[in-house]
């Protein structure tokens, strides 16, 4: 049993064994451009967004669309995705958190406040000021070479060890409370959206409850928070899989506030190139079919090989 579990963790490379080594990412939705132009111009934006360096979840426009993006609402492919944490309704979610953290510290602000300065609705107060009403955290282990022949019964055993990583967060970081947690499987890799709301007690001005993203997301806290979830993550992920991996090392920079949009939109290139993969496979089939002189195939693999490079080029930068 001993050998068989040590043998399904490593690859053999020059005739010897080699322990697998996987990647892991814990990215935290930023926003580093806190200038007031900035939050002002993305309170009043459609989208809950701007042009700025900017991705936080500032008000209830941008959390619906964290809702579409992490529940597949725009293309109905809800059976790719599994919730772990939460409902189908990430808005509902994150208004019950509100509820049942702020609800009663709202009540004893406005039992000693004057009525023309009392809070009606503290969700909708955290949405017109300049604070995230909540953040979104993203969780990955393995890059896309890692998971690319690994078949969806693989795949989707990562719900147990993503369950974990829930629990573990729930305990390394209890002020985070989380609203909806959902796992996605469409993508190049498995990996969790998470989102929550940071939770700050004991303030002296306002209610004594509040939310504070960059109270409690501190550089040193947030560097703290990824070393001990990584080292969980890879545990579980070798109780489940009944393997002995280990993480490859920690990037610099990893453990910062990331910015997706600083990425080159990670998210939306990672999906575009899985397509242009799939479509470079079926042309290579194709040519296997029909003569390969055919100039229709020619001009396709030519039209779509360097569109593929260009996007892979662009996630190897990223990824390292």
């Amino acid at each position: 049993m001993t050998r068989s579990k040590s043998c399904a963790s490593k690859q053999i490379q020059g005739g010897a064994y080699m322990e697998q080594e996987l990647a892991y990412s814990f990215h935290l939705g930023s926003d580093r451009n806190k200038s007031k132009l900035a939050k002002k111009v993305s309170k009043g934006n459609v989208s809950g967004t701007t042009s700025f360096s900017n991705n936080a979840i500032q008000n209830a426009k941008g959390l619906s669309k964290v809702n579409k993006h992490n529940l597949r609402d725009y293309d109905n492919q809800r059976e790719l995705i599994t919730t772990i944490y939460g409902t189908n309704d990430i808005v509902e979610d994150v208004k019950q958190v509100y509820l049942d953290e702020f609800e009663q510290a709202r009540i004893e602000y406005n039992s000693k406040t004057r009525a023309d300065r009392q809070i009606k609705d503290y969700f909708q107060k955290v949405c017109n000021s300049q604070n995230d009403i909540a953040c979104e955290i993203i969780i990955e282990l393995g890059d896309m070479d890692f998971w690319q022949d690994k078949d969806n019964e693989y795949r989707y055993k990562m719900t147990d060890v993503y369950n974990e990583q829930i629990q573990d967060l729930a305990k390394i970081l209890p002020t985070f409370k989380i609203a909806n947690a959902t796992i996605h499987f469409d993508e190049t890799s498995p990996h969790m959206h998470i989102v929550g709301i940071p939770v700050i007690d004991n303030c002296k001005r306002g209610m004594k409850k509040q939310v504070g993203k960059s109270q409690l997301f501190t550089k040193t806290i947030l560097s703290e928070i990824q070393d001990k979830m990584r080292n969980a993550c890879i545990k579980s992920y070798n109780k489940f899989y009944d393997v002995d991996s280990r993480l490859k090392t920690k990037q610099k920079g990893r453990n910062q506030d990331i910015n997706v949009k600083d990425m080159g939109n990670y998210r939306e290139i990672k999906r575009k190139l899985e397509q242009e993969r799939k479509k470079l496979e079926g042309a290579n089939k194709q040519t296997k079919k029909i003569d390969n002189s055919s100039k229709d195939i020619i001009e396709l693999l030519d039209n779509l090989k360097p569109v593929y490079a260009k996007l892979k080029m662009i996630q190897i930068i990223i990824e390292n």
